[in-house]
């Protein structure tokens, strides 16, 4: 009995033994987190921006009615190539017609009255002409009598002509000096009748300018039943038909839209960058473009164009003229011409770009998981002894000050280390300080890496696979 009770009493003792071990080992083991790590590397880093958006040509003209009416032709399809100053449909115009014709029919007879007008000028000119040169004849005739009185007078005073004969050249004389006077007056009427010709000519002139100036006015308004191509192009959109009636002047009206043409010789990707990653957009940055309508392909781009204001992503308005929160969500027009677009490329087509904003050549990267950002407060290890009451406001301010940096495998710790950064990777982050090569770092779970302390006691087992809830 004796042997009975030491095997018994040894038994219990070892059990106790053992659960005090394994008690004290779980004890051991209560503070201990257990982590996955990874490595700090040098690798070479690419910088990427990713917008979705749609294709569009870079120029492009929605070409409306001007004039009000039926269409009567449309002389082009969709997709055909068109120059420009070409006709590309026509409205009825009868009416348009006929006030021209009307209109150079008065324009005509204005010319032929001008005509007639300045024939009427020649005459009075070759008139006054003849009455000048009457003057002349007059005046010479004048002359002539005047030397024959002076003869006879001189005769007459001799005694040598008879006083009738001396009486008869002064009234030769006399009536030649009418004669002159009539001349004279007749010019002056010629005069007077030419200048009433002339100012009638300038009258009728006058009517030809305002009659060829409305002729110049309706021959404008008859064009305006004319849709012409405005550039070289093609034509993108056609959603009107012959026969339809158009409208000018409403716009967002499918009834005053004929046709849209585009000018295909500069293709561009249109997409929309969201508002934290604009800062990183640079003109003449590279891009590449793929397009859901043509799968395995990447086409190569550049950046020429960068939306300076934002457009609310609910809307699609401008933030400026929206009366939305200024908390909603924003992106940012950012314009991509494609180097080399295909010959199958549509406008509207649905894509995805890539801009490379940064690279950098055997930088030293960690995985972006790593990266945390917390409160100082949260960092510090509990202490049984800390205080419990209130902190004052000097002291809560230094709690809550933002850190951000990883935690370091130190011996069996974590230590939070503070890092700055450089450019994002798609994976990986460049560290520009506060890492050496080859530092083991906490890099999961999302969880622990949110809520692990400075200095905490880890376990690393990389086996481990991230759960769901984990990844957050």
């Amino acid at each position: 009995m004796k042997r009975k009770w030491k095997i018994w009493i040894g038994a219990v003792v070892c059990v106790v033994l053992a659960g005090v071990a394994f008690g004290a080992y779980r004890a051991s083991q209560k503070d201990i987190v257990t982590v996955q790590t990874g490595s700090t590397s040098k690798q070479d880093l690419v910088s990427l921006v990713t917008a979705s958006g749609e294709i569009k040509p870079r120029n492009y003209i929605n070409i409306g009615a001007n004039a009000q009416g039926r269409l009567t032709h449309i002389l082009v399809k969709e997709g055909d190539r068109v120059r420009k100053g070409q006709v590309v449909a026509r409205v009825e115009s009868i009416q348009a017609q006929a006030d021209v014709q009307a209109q150079k029919a008065s324009v005509n007879s204005a010319l032929a009255d001008a005509a007639a007008a300045e024939d009427g000028v020649r005459a009075m000119d070759e008139a006054v002409k003849n009455s000048e040169a009457t003057v002349s004849r007059s005046r010479s005739e004048l002359e002539r009598a005047k030397m024959n009185l002076d003869r006879y007078e001189q005769l007459f005073k001799q005694k040598l002509i008879a006083q009738q004969d001396w009486e008869q050249k002064r009234v030769d004389y006399e009536s030649q000096q009418a004669a002159v006077l009539e001349s004279l007056t007749r010019v002056q009427q010629m005069k007077s009748q030419r200048a009433q010709g002339a100012s009638q000519l300038t009258s009728t002139q006058r009517r030809i300018a305002m009659a060829q100036a409305n002729l110049m006015r309706i021959n404008d308004v008859l064009a305006l039943h004319d849709a012409v191509a405005p550039i070289d192009g093609v034509v993108t959109n056609l959603p009107v038909r012959v026969g339809e009636t158009v409208v000018p002047g409403i716009q967002n009206s499918s009834a005053s839209t004929i046709m849209t043409i585009a000018d295909m010789s500069l293709i561009t990707a249109e997409v929309k960058v969201d508002e934290t990653d604009i800062v990183n957009v640079k003109l003449n940055q590279q891009a590449k473009i793929t397009i859901d309508a043509i799968p395995n392909r990447t086409f190569v781009g550049h950046v020429i164009e960068i939306g300076n204001t934002a457009i609310l992503r609910s809307s699609g308005v401008a933030a400026s003229q929206s009366a939305v929160s200024s908390q909603e969500a924003k992106d940012f027009k950012v314009i991509i011409a494609l180097d080399n677009p295909p010959d199958e490329i549509r406008p509207g087509l649905s894509c995805n770009s890539k801009v490379t904003t940064a690279t950098r050549v055997g930088v030293l990267t960690i995985p972006i998981q790593a990266l945390t950002v917390r409160q100082k407060g949260d960092l510090e290890p509990q202490k049984k002894d800390a205080p419990t009451g209130p902190l004052n406001s000097a002291e809560e301010k230094a709690r809550k000050v933002e850190l951000q940096g990883v935690f370091v495998i130190v011996g069996e710790k974590a230590e939070f280390r503070l890092v700055e950064t450089g450019i994002t990777g798609a994976t990986d982050i460049e560290v520009t300080k506060g890492l050496q090569p080859g530092d083991q770092i906490v890099t999961g779970s999302y969880k622990v890496i949110r809520t692990m302390r400075n200095d905490t006691r880890v376990k690393v087992d990389n086996k481990i696979a991230v759960s769901t809830d984990s990844k957050g």
